[in-house]
């Protein structure tokens, strides 16, 4: 079984949760940019949270099923097309043999997933699928995905054939069928165009400014054309140390917020840096990173502090979430 990629959209790479245990040796995480899509669209495809799938940024691929598959949309609404038919987000789906996907205007947002039930069988590196672009490592060739690449899959899991008995009855005349019900919109992420992003005091909060102080938590920023999946530059007004200091380069992490001698903040994304040298203002949540990876270009966000204790709140609220989905899903391939 395998997946024909005609066109490849502007950016299209195979994502997991990311490469864990190697940073100690300078090899990055990487991963999805949007975890929490990443993983419902693997429970609603009937896999394990964290099983590779396709994240698709901004323009999506043209891609040819040359079999049955069972798939899982998630994430930004890039209008995605089967034979030309709107397809519905968020379930399930049924893709008959010889169907095409496409995807039109982007709706809203900015980076879709695609799960297909079973995964893909394609070599792990360092224990994961993830594509990091800039070694040129994991999932296909370590590259992003091109016209003319197939790529294998495993077959349907148990699950997900089971989750769609009632589409797989479809008769030869339909192209893609899917479940009638479809999670509870409230369990998302709180998905917005120009949100505000919760965050904790960084290392190095206390040495800024305290003008710099306040205007990290009152002020927009607009999210910089040169971001990328290694970090979201922010333009907006100059966020300054008290006093010059030359720093020692110190670990950082997802959602990490670095302010370079520019003043123009960083916030550090899924492929960053192990670590890195600049004054660390603040810490994106855990729980928001899915919504921030959703910015576009161009848009703003607004940061607004909180507390770990609070931190910790949200994210296991998230989590919650995901359980609550999985038991869900758990029940409806069981009736």
């Amino acid at each position: 079984m395998s997946l024909e990629i005609r066109k490849p959209g502007l950016l299209t790479t195979i994502q997991d949760r990311g490469r864990y245990g190697y940073q100690k040796d300078g090899i990055i995480v990487s991963g999805a940019m949007d975890t929490f899509a990443l993983r419902a669209a693997n429970l609603l495809a009937g896999n394990a949270r964290h099983q590779a799938a396709l994240e698709i940024t901004l323009a999506g691929p043209v891609i040819r099923f040359h079999e049955d598959h069972i798939i899982a949309l998630t994430g930004a609404d890039l209008s995605p097309l089967i034979n030309g038919k709107p397809v519905k987000m968020w379930r399930p789906v049924l893709v008959k043999q010889g169907s095409i996907l496409a995807f039109g205007e982007r709706k809203s947002y900015c980076r879709a997933y695609l799960a297909v039930s079973g995964g893909f069988a394609i070599p792990e590196v360092m224990g994961s699928y993830a594509t990091y672009l800039r070694a040129g490592i994991g999932g296909l060739e370590g590259r992003a995905l091109q016209a003319g690449d197939r790529i294998p899959c495993t077959g349907p899991t148990r699950e997900g054939l089971s989750l769609l008995k009632e589409a797989a009855t479809a008769t030869d005349t339909q192209t893609f069928a899917y479940t009638r019900w479809t999670p509870d919109p409230q369990l998302y992420p709180d998905y917005k165009t120009s949100p505000v992003i919760r965050a904790i005091r960084g290392p190095e909060y206390e040495r800024f400014t305290e003008t710099s102080r306040a205007q990290i938590w009152s002020e927009r920023f607009q999210v910089s054309s040169r971001s990328d999946r290694m970090g979201y530059r922010l333009q907006g007004v100059s966020v300054s140390l008290a006093e010059q200091t030359e720093l020692i380069s110190c670990a950082v992490t997802f959602g990490t917020v670095q302010v370079p001698p520019d003043g123009q903040p960083i916030v550090l994304m899924a492929d960053h840096q192990t670590t890195g040298g600049y004054p660390r203002i603040a810490q994106v949540i855990s729980a928001d990173l899915p919504v921030l990876a959703q910015v576009v270009p161009g848009q703003t966000i607004s940061f607004e502090e909180v507390t770990l204790e609070e931190a910790q709140q949200l994210y296991i609220r998230q989590e919650q979430h995901l359980e609550q989905l999985e038991r869900a899903i758990q029940l409806k391939s069981h009736l």
